[in-house]
């Protein structure tokens, strides 16, 4: 018989373990294991991908050629890593480019099996894995968030290679809990000391899908619960109810930067997406909590964003004011619609009109670099068209060949 003593010894020993990976969230034990690879792409998306394109299906097709033709997909990518960045708008460059090439040389490598691109992505992430430090206020935070869950689906995707070295992931994961991880819990914790409803809700969501994304990469199913339960119950204007928190009885539910600008709206929609997309690798489905409540908010930012009138409730907050809707950055392209459309009218066969014709007008979604050299046109991974179409439909064969 095990005595008790001996049992609180171990238990002791094993909670001390845990807490030396070094998280501020607690950690917490689960007998169920993570699916591998499990964020945005698992290995049956890889599967039908595959069998599309041996077969040249469209729109697969159009969509791999959009990958391919992009320069951050190359071999002859060169990174350019730094120790630390300021997160400020023009000083990270070297860190959403990288991210953006470990990601589309990661994706070429699932697809194609071609060992030369995982060799190219895992270098990629072995010097981002000496990365230090996100430094200033406020855009530390929003780069944290964006470049912390790209980053970790690169190394997702990449965690099966044989020749990517136990020692190298496991430092790649610990930079990630190290420097990305104590800044996600510590924003959506402490909103750099201002109100929780201060900050727009694409701060937010950006700092969700990185701590959902590391909790996943590092077996963390703490992490991960702690990033679902904000979607759920946070106090932010991430929140699932903050994020889309009018909703209207006709199938559109207003954004909360809807007033602020489209393109931080359209952000807010495409990090719902990915963030629900991730969940959903892992059998959580978030696309559906609430009723559908990211449709409603999809829906409309898609029917403004198609040149259509939407109703707009003014917002009073005492640190968030918006008199009327923004028309600023109206009808903006962004690569955030395929993976909406396939999931909720495909899949599930909902009615998603105005988040179908968006997916139609933007197709074939390309990726980082594909929208803008700016930092804005890399806040998506994109290649939607290749990554989550489910059906033929869209654009005709003719205009789908090269």
């Amino acid at each position: 018989m095990i005595r008790l003593k001996h049992l609180s010894k171990r238990a002791v020993l094993l909670g001390a373990l845990l807490m030396s990976i070094g998280s501020q969230a607690s950690p917490t034990l689960h007998t169920e294991a993570f699916v591998h690879p499990g964020l945005l792409q698992t290995q049956e998306d890889f599967t039908r991908i595959r069998e599309k394109l041996a077969n040249y299906n469209q729109p697969w097709l159009a969509g791999w050629q959009k990958l391919i033709a992009n320069p951050h997909a190359s071999l002859a990518w060169q990174p350019s890593p730094v120790p630390r960045t300021s997160g400020g708008p023009n000083n990270d460059s070297a860190l959403l480019n990288d991210a953006a090439a470990a990601y589309a040389l990661a994706l070429r490598w699932q697809i194609s099996n071609d060992p030369a691109y995982a060799d190219k992505a895992v270098s990629i992430l072995n010097r981002a894995a000496t990365f230090t430090a996100i430094k200033g206020k406020p855009d530390k935070a929003l780069a944290a968030g964006l470049y912390g869950y790209q980053l970790a689906n690169a190394a997702e995707l990449l965690r099966s290679y044989r020749k990517w070295q136990p020692a190298d992931f496991q430092r790649f994961q610990g930079m990630m809990l190290r420097v990305f991880y104590p800044i996600n819990h510590d924003f959506l914790t402490h909103h750099d000391g201002a109100p929780p409803d201060h900050h727009g809700a694409s701060h937010d969501l950006a700092h969700m899908n990185s701590m959902l994304a590391i909790g996943v990469l590092t077996d963390r199913r703490d992490i991960y619960n702690e990033a679902v339960d904000y979607f759920k119950h946070g106090t932010g204007n991430g929140a699932i109810e903050h994020a889309v928190w009018k909703l209207y009885g006709d199938g559109l539910g207003q954004v909360q930067e809807s007033g602020r600008d489209q393109a931080r709206a359209m952000l807010d929609i495409g990090l719902l997406g990915s963030f629900c997309q991730m969940a959903w690798s892992q059998g959580d489905d978030l696309f559906g909590y609430q009723h559908n409540r990211v449709l409603q908010g999809a829906e409309y930012v898609a029917k403004y964003n198609l040149g259509q009138d939407v109703p707009f409730t003014p917002v009073n907050h005492r640190t968030l004011k918006q008199a009327v809707i923004s028309a600023e950055h109206r009808g903006e392209t962004r690569p955030i619609w395929e993976l909406l459309y396939n999931h909720y009218a495909v899949r599930k066969g909902l009615n998603a009109p105005n988040v179908q014709a968006m997916a139609n007008n933007v197709q074939v979604e390309g990726g980082g670099g594909d929208y803008g050299a700016d930092s804005a046109g890399y806040d998506q991974l994109g290649y939607g068209t290749l990554l989550y179409s489910l059906g033929e439909y869209g654009l005709s064969q003719t205009q789908l060949m090269p």
